[in-house]
């Protein structure tokens, strides 16, 4: 057997849960989610809100495009988390003058503002999930190859 070559995984073995990378994602998505929902309480933001905020508090103003781009959402879903965020007072939206089909966010002075209470968010994620700084590092380069191979898959 060469280096790269790897031993066969028996039939028996490729259909336990246990053995699914999918299942392991999925139910850590899921705890994220519970301790995230946790920590987002406050802020009044749901997950997926966070992230919106995270992209306008990283970048600033933002087309919508490139917001869902970032995400990896939809219009579909995008637009109802920018309606709400909208409706909070945290965003507004500006259509383009030049194309109607463009809009861009912006964060209102309430949207920038959270970011302050916000700060706590991710230590207390790096908390809850037991892992180092460097740990954490190492898994979001593992799962950043895995996304690229899946999308050229």
């Amino acid at each position: 057997m060469t280096p790269t070559t790897r031993p066969p995984v028996p039939d028996a073995e490729l259909l336990r849960l246990d053995h699914q990378v999918c299942f392991s994602l999925h139910a850590a998505s899921r705890a994220f989610g519970s301790v995230y929902r946790d920590a987002l309480k406050d802020l009044g933001l749901t997950y997926p809100q966070y992230l919106v905020m995270l992209v306008l508090w990283e970048h600033g103003s933002q087309p919508v495009k490139a917001i869902g781009e970032q995400l990896r959402l939809d219009s579909g879903t995008l637009s109802p988390l920018l309606k709400r965020l909208e409706a909070a007072g945290l965003v507004r939206r500006e259509r383009s003058t030049e194309d109607e089909r463009s809009v861009t966010i912006h964060l209102t002075a309430d949207g920038d503002d959270l970011r302050e209470q916000a700060l706590p968010v991710p230590r207390r994620m790096l908390a809850a999930t037991g892992l180092t700084i460097d740990e954490l590092r190492t898994l979001r380069g593992l799962l950043g190859r895995v996304t690229s191979a899946l999308d050229e898959a």
